[in-house]
């Protein structure tokens, strides 16, 4: 289990030229070791620049980046370790396979590693368990997937190489509710088995509520909150305030609340609620 810390960050696109945007303002943050973090914000608010900076794949140009307490930059050359520790799949993954194989493309993280072939081996039929995906799907070509096993595939590509730190920028994107379901379970149940720390970008405050253990919020290229659930939901006007919301069913049920009802606001799954009622109305 890893902890990642951030001090002071900042980032601008374009810096230097007129078109310059500050894209991250001076972040102070902590992801807790060993635990699910949900990263949430409007599109533009600096969540895919800002998991960017976890494992070095953009530099910030104020601040510090530390990785169990060490600065990722203090030897640049060194750079490629931390990538191996912090596994980053990227919005959309699936345009980002390659290989002649799923295996093949599942492998080429611990191959670049400088694992032995019966490593690696392991390592993919693990990751693709793990990823949930058929063992029958290894031998086919990654263009012939649909797009939800695209997706485990990049996930498993990324899993088998054993990050310390598992970051998925928006992992659920464009599948159906099924398949969100499916590939949540899976990257929770990864988390159970490992230990790992894990960080997910959504849009999706229900996703965020049902999954994470802890939550971020941000809000033009800043964090404006963090806490857990209780502590993130429980400000509903502030999130209305940067155009958020809480979740559906927890609006529901505050709302029943308020009509009399003996329920709270501490509710956030559709699970919780069917249980809170049941144990009100149910035989």
């Amino acid at each position: 289990m890893s902890e990642l810390k951030l001090e002071n960050l900042s980032y601008f696109h374009g810096k230097g030229t007129p078109y310059e945007i500050k894209a991250l303002d001076g972040i102070d943050l902590v992801i807790p070791r060993g635990m699910i973090t949900g990263l949430i914000g409007h599109t533009g608010s600096g969540k895919s620049t800002l998991v960017q900076m976890f494992n070095g794949l953009l530099r910030p140009d104020e601040g510090r980046v530390l990785l169990d307490g060490v600065d990722i930059w203090e030897k640049p050359k060194t750079i490629r370790q931390v990538r191996f520790r912090v596994g980053l799949v990227m919005q959309y993954p699936e345009y980002q396979l390659f290989e002649e194989t799923v295996a093949k493309d599942i492998a080429f993280g611990p191959r670049n590693m400088g694992l032995g072939e019966e490593e690696i081996r392991v390592r993919v039929e693990e990751a693709a368990a793990f990823a949930g995906l058929d063992r029958a799907l290894l031998d086919k070509s990654p263009f012939d997937l649909s797009g939800g096993q695209k997706r485990r595939a990049a996930i498993a590509g990324i899993i088998a190489m054993r990050p310390e730190v598992l970051v998925l920028d928006e992992p659920a994107a464009g599948l159906d509710p099924r398949g969100r379901d499916e590939i949540f379970a899976n990257i929770v149940r990864y988390q159970e088995s490992t230990g790992s720390t894990v960080v997910i970008v959504s849009h999706s405050m229900e996703d965020m509520a049902r999954y994470c253990d802890n939550l971020v919020v941000m809000n033009g290229g800043k964090v404006v909150m963090q806490g857990d659930r209780d502590y993130i939901f429980s400000r509903s006007e502030r999130l209305s305030e940067i155009g958020l919301d809480i979740p559906q069913v927890t609006r529901l049920m505050l709302r029943l609340k308020e009509m009399g009802v003996e329920t709270d606001g501490g509710i956030y799954t559709v699970e919780q609620a069917v249980e809170k009622m049941l144990k009100l109305y149910g035989r």
